[in-house]
């Protein structure tokens, strides 16, 4: 996949949370590469250094941040302020994976997953946007799981629909400030959370035969479009979400 040449990011300031791997990551190197200056979090010190490193060092600032506490999201947002003055795009991304029948969850995987992708994501933006100019973009990274019921997955998938629902919302709230909020709903994508060469065979098969694509998606996919969504070629696209699952929900495959 070539490098892109657009120059849509130069100048601005891109905060990813949960930037150390995956569609993280992806979409930090994505940005970089249109020329902006990134922040990435992570809660692992050596993980986060490595993706900092990858990244290129320069305009680059790795902070360890659980996002699920307020505390921490203080000092992050203390330190963009401190570097940078400003953020023009944050993709809300920091998210776990608890897939469990609901009779197995947890008070524990509650919390967990309650905490990081929901309650997370609200205080990430909550504290973010004073920090952001009018033109600001917020994208919030939901799941396809918000649109097809699967059993095993009914913690996951609340947590996700709850982010997007708050996408929505936020939109109508923070427009008259200039400031879109967008939502994105990957499908199967090839990241640490859902490995593709990871998985039992039977797994990874079944998986694939219900995509049209008939493949994963790569991380570098959705990269490109929460560039898309951040920049002001989606000036007009506000309050939505982006299914890119490569036709897992909206197509049936035969």
């Amino acid at each position: 996949m070539s490098a892109p040449t657009l120059t849509r990011y130069t100048g601005k300031t891109a905060l990813i949370t949960g930037g150390t791997s995956g569609m993280g990551l992806a979409t930090a190197q994505r940005l970089r590469d249109e020329g902006a200056r990134v922040v990435i979090t992570g809660r692992d010190q050596s993980r986060l250094d490595a993706a900092v490193s990858r990244l290129g060092n320069d305009s680059v600032l790795g902070v360890v941040a659980d996002t699920s506490d307020l505390a921490a999201l203080d000092g992050l947002m203390d330190d963009v302020r401190e570097r940078f003055g400003r953020v023009e795009l944050v993709f809300a991304n920091a998210g776990v994976g608890v897939f469990k029948p609901s009779d197995e969850v947890t008070e524990a995987d509650f919390d967990l997953s309650v905490g990081v992708n929901f309650k997370g994501v609200y205080f990430t933006v909550q504290k973010a946007v004073p920090l952001m100019p009018e033109g600001g973009s917020v994208v919030v990274n939901a799941s396809w799981t918000l649109h097809r019921g699967v059993g095993g997955l009914s913690l996951y998938s609340a947590t996700k629909a709850a982010a997007h629902n708050l996408a929505r919302t936020l939109a109508a709230e923070l427009a008259p400030r200039g400031i879109r909020v967008n939502s994105i709903s990957p499908g199967y994508i090839d990241t640490p959370m859902y490995p593709e060469a990871e998985l039992p065979e039977d797994i990874a098969t079944a998986s694939r035969n219900r995509v049209a694509a008939g493949r994963f998606g790569r991380p570098e996919e959705i990269a490109g479009a929460v560039a898309f969504l951040g920049s002001a070629d989606a000036a007009y696209v506000n309050g939505q979400d982006l299914v890119i699952d490569g036709g897992l929900v909206g197509a049936l495959v035969s």
